[in-house]
């Protein structure tokens, strides 16, 4: 049996989370550079979240939208699995998951580079719907 094509937009997903991580802890390496610290200077227990109010502020917006991936998207992986798992595949669920994906990304985009809220907060409003109406149509899919 061929696996669903909902599980396309979960490993989208937890790929582009891996590439969140990787650009934080580039921005983190280079503002700790132009700081002047290093791993030999940091203070036992600091922790990245230290650059949120000094000068390297912008560099901590890919911690911030690395950590937004940790929260929503969980349920996400839930209510695609679940609908994987139900076998109830069908087009619009693919779509919206895919739809759910590239929104995510677009916002972790803006994010991580002119963080406007308004951009973020629409594109976070659009992919809430696209998981609200995956959430409708399992719940549907179960009673029915």
């Amino acid at each position: 049996m061929p696996p669903s094509p909902l599980l396309g937009p979960v490993v989208a997903l937890v790929a582009w989370s891996l590439v969140m991580l990787v650009w934080t802890a580039v921005a983190r390496r280079g503002a700790f550079k132009r700081m002047g610290v290093s791993l030999r200077t940091i203070p036992a227990g600091s922790r990245g979240n230290a650059l949120d109010n000094g000068p390297e502020a912008k560099a901590q917006w890919k911690a911030h939208n690395y950590n937004h991936l940790m929260e929503q998207p969980t349920i996400f992986y839930a209510i695609v699995l679940a609908l994987a798992v139900m076998g109830f595949d069908h087009h619009i669920n693919v779509l919206l998951a895919w739809g759910y994906v590239g929104l995510r990304i677009i916002h972790s985009i803006v994010q991580a580079t002119i963080n406007i809220v308004a951009i973020r907060l629409s594109l976070f409003a659009l992919s809430t719907l696209c998981l609200a109406a995956l959430t409708i149509h399992a719940a549907m899919y179960l009673w029915h």
